[in-house]
């Protein structure tokens, strides 16, 4: 997919949305004469954040993203405004219109039937959208947020798709941008729940998961690859094992979402966070306190958090688990600290307690002889 915008002077900066200082060339504007062009990729879409919907019934995909073009404002403020771009394709599969007994028991149509109006309507492509939450604000690939930060993932439609449609999240992917990646959501189901929580709704048409920031080495951006399930009204809710009907499953017997009559999109979409510690101090400061416990547990230790899935899922490269730093390994290692030294402390008293002892025997004994 092609976008050209006309080059003015006023423009300051011009990028993909939340992919403003995202290192890949393939994702970054060409600067020609009296162009500026975006080339993206319909092969593979998580490249540069392309979202493609692909109508269920018809078979028609529709790719769309946005752009976002800076311009120096009055008073020295900049202003930005949005373009978004989409493209579509016609499906070629043949299909068929089911009809429904929709009507209630009983019912009669009357005899004589006056026909004043027609009206012919047609439910608009649903227009996903994903955000990233710390506390009241918006995290993306702009911002940096410190492993081990409490966030909450956000998925809902736009205000025309939402009275309409309703969401469920059946696969999620978390990956470096690279090599390494892992499966966090399988079969609409958090594949451990203490990395990423199940996604929760109240409405169906708006989707949300806690987690915290966790960090690859190798990188640091965190890039959330999803498959997300469009329905009519809203999507059918699964059983999870406490006992509650969510969008998300731990059952991990069951082979696939049993089929929802009602769906009538799948909506492949991604988003970037960029997470990093806000000093190389601090960076230097986790590997110094991980080191120090190693020797003292006589174990080898990284400045990293072993998250094994219970799923049995597995990197690209044949790993079986991830290594993703979290602040929580200070937590671990407070309290590690504090045992330690509490022990030290007990053997430091009962030592004085059995001096004592002695010293107040061989008194006694010297007194006896006298």
């Amino acid at each position: 997919m092609t976008v050209d915008i006309k080059k003015t002077d006023d423009i300051k900066s011009i990028y993909l949305n939340q992919m403003k200082f995202y290192p890949e060339l393939a994702c970054q504007p060409v600067f020609e004469k009296n162009l500026i062009q975006f080339k993206l990729s319909l092969q593979d879409v998580y490249k540069c954040g392309l979202t493609k919907v692909t109508n269920q019934g018809t078979g028609t995909i529709t790719y769309y993203h946005q752009i976002v073009i800076e311009k120096d404002g009055s008073n020295n403020f900049e202003h930005k405004s949005f373009v978004n771009v989409k493209c579509w394709f016609s499906g070629n599969k043949n299909h068929t219109v089911a009809k429904r007994n929709v009507l209630p028991a009983g019912f009669q149509e009357p005899e004589d039937l006056e026909i004043t109006t027609s009206l012919t309507e047609n439910a608009p492509v649903p227009m996903l959208k994903v955000g990233v939450r710390q506390g009241g604000s918006i995290v993306n690939g702009e911002l940096n947020v410190n492993p081990g930060t409490p966030l909450q993932m956000e998925i809902y439609l736009d205000k025309d798709s939402a009275p309409i449609y309703g969401l469920l999240v059946s696969y999620m992917q978390v990956t470096d941008t690279k090599a390494q990646e892992e499966t966090i959501i399988f079969n609409g189901c958090s594949v451990d729940p203490y990395l990423f929580e199940n996604f929760n709704t109240v409405d169906g048409d708006f989707l949300t998961a806690k987690f915290r920031a966790f960090k690859f080495p190798e990188s640091t951006y965190v890039q959330f690859k999803g498959t997300v399930n469009v329905c009519l009204d809203k999507c059918r809710g699964v059983d999870c094992s406490n006992g509650k009907v969510g969008f998300g499953r731990k059952r991990r017997e069951i082979s696939g979402i049993p089929p929802d009559p009602n769906k009538v999109f799948e909506v492949s979409m991604t988003t970037f966070i960029k997470v990093d510690y806000k000093s190389e101090m601090a960076r230097e400061k986790v590997k110094l306190e991980i080191d120090t416990t190693a020797d003292d547990r006589n174990q080898t230790n990284s400045n990293s958090l072993d998250a094994r899935p219970k799923g049995g899922a597995r990197n690209a490269d044949g790993t079986d688990h991830m290594r993703v730093d979290t602040e929580e390994i200070r937590e671990e290692l407070k309290y590690t600290l504090l045992e330690t030294n509490a022990a030290a402390g007990r053997a430091r008293v009962s030592l004085v307690a059995t001096v004592a002892l002695l010293l107040a025997a061989v008194a006694r004994a010297a007194i006896t002889d006298v």
